[in-house]
C-alpha cells in the first residue's frame, strides 16, 4: 500500500516560495517513522534512487526567468510519487544547475556591432560570430570555437538564455517543497540527500549532469565526464529520473547515461526508469521558420522514443513500483 502524504505537505505550495520548515518537517518525520515502522534505507534489499534533475526555482517556479510550463504539475506528481514510495526509495540525488553572471550563454557574454547585448532566446551561430554580427565580450576565439563545436554535434546551436540559476541567488535553490521532501526523506530513511552541482565553467553549457556540451576548446579543458556520479547512479538496482527540462538537461543526462551504459554494461540499461509525467520541454522560440534544432518539444518527444527503444523504461508516477 502507498504511504500517506505527510501532514506538512500541500500540493498548492509547490508553486510558492517560502522558507523551509525544518522543525515541522523533523517533528512529522519522527511521528511518521514510528507510525509506519519504516526501516533505514541501508536495509533495503532492492536499492532505488530518485534522480531529480534541476528541480530548482529557476525552472519550476512561476515567474522565474526560465520557468518551464508544466513544471509545477510535474513537481506535484513527482512529490506524490516520492511520498507514496518513501519506504522503498533508498536515496535522493539532485543536480543543481549552477551559473555566474558571465557565461557563454548569458546576454552579458555577447555584444552586437552597436554594443548591445542579445535578447534572451537569441540563437547565435558560428557564422554570426565570424561575420561580426555578434562578438564575445571575453575569450572571443574560444567562444567562436565553442559555437563551431556545438553545431558540429548536431544537437543545438548556441541559445542565449536569460540569467538563471545563479549561485547565491534564490533561483539556484531547490523548489522549497522539494527541499522539504528531501529533508523528510533523509530523516525518515536515515539517508542524506546527494547534491551534484553542474554548469559552473563559463565557456560551455552543461545541460547534462554528467558532462558539458564541449570538453575542450583550443587546447583548454573545460570539462569532463563525471565518472564518479555515473558509478554512483549505476550502483542502484533502479534509478527513477524526473525534473526539468525534458528537452535539455533531462534529455542530455539520459543521452550520457545511455551512451556510457552501452560502453560499460548494456545489461544495466533497464535500470533507468523515466518518469515521463514528471518532466516537460522548453517551449520552442517564436521563430518563423523554426529551425529543427530549436523545436524543443519535438526533440524531447523523439528522444523519449529512442530511450525506450534502447532499453530504458518509460513509466508514469501513477504506476506502482515494480517488485
Amino acid at each position: 500500500m502507498p504511504l500517506p502524504i505527510p501532514r506538512f505537505h500541500e500540493d498548492a505550495r509547490v508553486s510558492q516560495l517560502y522558507l523551509e520548515r525544518g522543525a515541522e518537517v523533523t517533528e512529522e518525520a519522527l511521528r511518521y517513522v514510528a507510525e509506519h515502522r519504516i526501516r533505514p534505507a541501508r536495509e533495503d534489499a532492492t536499492r532505488i534512487a530518485a534522480f531529480g534533475i534541476d528541480v530548482q526555482v529557476a525552472f519550476c517556479t512561476p515567474g522565474a526567468s526560465l520557468f518551464v510550463p508544466g513544471a509545477v504539475e510535474d513537481t506535484q506528481r513527482a512529490l506524490r510519487w516520492l511520498y507514496a514510495n518513501l519506504d522503498r526509495v533508498t536515496e535522493l540525488v539532485f543536480s543543481l544547475d549552477t551559473h555566474h553572471a558571465y557565461h557563454v550563454f548569458h546576454p552579458s557574454w555577447w555584444r552586437d556591432a552597436e554594443g548591445r547585448p542579445p535578447p534572451p532566446l537569441t540563437a547565435i551561430t558560428a557564422a554570426d560570430v565570424r561575420s561580426g554580427r555578434w562578438r564575445a565580450t571575453r575569450f572571443h576565439e574560444e567562444s567562436l570555437a565553442y559555437c563551431e563545436q556545438l553545431e558540429a554535434s548536431g544537437r543545438y546551436v548556441l541559445t542565449v538564455w536569460p540569467f538563471h540559476a545563479m549561485l547565491g541567488g534564490l533561483s539556484h535553490a531547490l523548489v522549497p517543497s522539494v527541499f522539504e521532501a528531501s529533508l523528510f526523506h533523509a530523516l525518515v530513511r536515515d539517508m542524506p540527500t546527494h547534491f551534484e552541482l553542474k554548469g559552473e565553467h563559463p565557456l560551455t553549457e552543461n545541460y547534462s549532469v554528467l558532462s558539458p556540451e564541449v570538453t575542450e576548446l583550443k587546447g583548454q579543458q573545460v570539462g569532463a565526464f563525471n565518472t564518479r556520479l555515473f558509478e554512483r547512479l549505476m550502483s542502484f538496482d533502479r534509478v527513477y529520473v524526473f525534473g526539468q527540462a525534458s528537452s535539455h538537461c533531462v534529455l542530455n543526462t539520459l543521452l550520457d547515461l545511455r551512451r556510457h551504459i552501452e560502453q560499460t554494461d548494456p545489461s544495466k540499461m533497464g535500470r533507468i526508469h523515466i518518469l515521463e509525467d514528471a518532466m516537460s520541454p522548453v517551449p520552442a522560440p517564436p521563430l518563423e521558420p523554426l529551425p529543427a534544432s530549436l523545436d524543443f518539444p519535438r526533440l524531447a518527444k523523439e528522444a523519449l522514443r529512442d530511450f525506450q527503444a534502447a532499453g530504458m523504461r518509460v513509466v508514469r508516477t501513477s504506476d506502482p513500483l515494480e517488485g
